[in-house]
């Protein structure tokens, strides 16, 4: 069975940081690029950033600069660091796991950024 499992949201001050997780179970977790998604009330999910295996990675450009991913292919888990949060980045944040053939996604975190 395969399991994505989110973590880290939760309420943050704008300008401070978070670090989301997704632990990956079930999966050749090497054999996956691993993307992180959000969906802000009211507007589409949007792609934040990937990381293919080879540790490769892509941003949105929204959070260029601010957010970082990475991967530990021994814990079969991805990190995306954000820092400098603003308002706008308020959204649920899903993992997602893809490999051309197979399409895999989190249950989603909460991500709140407010004063």
């Amino acid at each position: 069975q395969v399991q994505l499992q989110a973590s880290g949201g939760g309420l943050v001050q704008p300008g401070g940081s978070l670090r989301l997780s997704c632990a990956a179970s079930g999966i050749i977790f090497s054999w996956y690029t691993m993307h992180w998604h959000r969906q802000a009330p009211g507007k589409q999910r949007e792609l934040v950033a990937s990381i293919r295996s080879t540790g490769n990675t892509n941003y949105a450009d929204s959070v260029k600069g601010r957010f970082t991913l990475s991967r530990d292919n021994a814990e079969n888990t991805v990190y995306l660091q954000m820092n400098a949060l603003k308002p706008e980045d308020t959204a649920v944040y899903y993992c997602n796991a893809f490999n051309g053939y197979r399409d895999y996604w989190g249950q989603g975190t909460l991500v709140t950024v407010s004063s």
